[in-house]
């Protein structure tokens, strides 16, 4: 069975900092036609922060859309015109955890929630961690917590709830398999 969806129209609901909102009209496969809420975003990096003495670097901070803080890998959105993403994953590292790395490898990118929204995200791996000489601005209204927590650590925080996200569970299993290797 042919699975594409053919667009018919497209009407922007709504323009954002961080999001922008389309409705579509396609055709299915079988010929009738069905809506889709489309979030477009720009896409975003998350960097696997690990330490000498094998630790996850996290950061703890409030999400709205989930009314409570969580902890997650540090991460944020790709601006408008950038076009490398390790250059963003340097600029997120600095910024939300002040920290440079010696060594970044690429790991991975990965659709966030393809149902309803083209956001991208591409991880990375940063070793060789030391404290930036020049730290950056963080977003307005952006409060985080640093925290450096061992596996057994972040095992208990993913049973807690307090670890809820895709890419930072993601991030975590990484983290195993890199040790099994090692």
């Amino acid at each position: 069975m042919k699975l594409e969806e053919k667009k018919l129209e497209t009407k922007h609901i709504f323009k954002g900092k961080i999001i922008d909102l389309d409705v579509e009209t396609v055709l299915l496969p079988d010929g009738q036609k069905a809506t889709r809420e489309i979030v477009r975003h720009h896409g975003a990096v998350g960097i696997i922060c690990l330490t000498t003495d094998d630790k996850l670097v996290l950061v703890k901070q409030w999400r709205q859309p989930l009314g409570k803080a969580v902890l997650e890998i540090p991460a944020g959105k790709i601006e408008p015109g950038e076009k490398d993403s390790l250059k963003t994953a340097m600029r997120e590292l600095n910024e939300e955890v002040r920290l440079s790395a010696d060594h970044f490898e690429y790991i991975a990118s990965f659709y966030t929630s393809p149902g309803f929204a083209d956001e991208k995200m591409f991880l990375y791996l940063a070793e060789g961690l030391s404290p930036v000489k020049h730290s950056l601005p963080r977003d307005n209204g952006e409060f985080l917590n640093i925290f450096e927590l061992s596996l057994d650590q972040v095992d208990e925080e993913v049973k807690k709830g307090t670890i809820c996200d895709s890419k930072t569970l993601m991030a975590i299993w990484y983290w195993k398999m890199k040790r099994i290797r090692e």
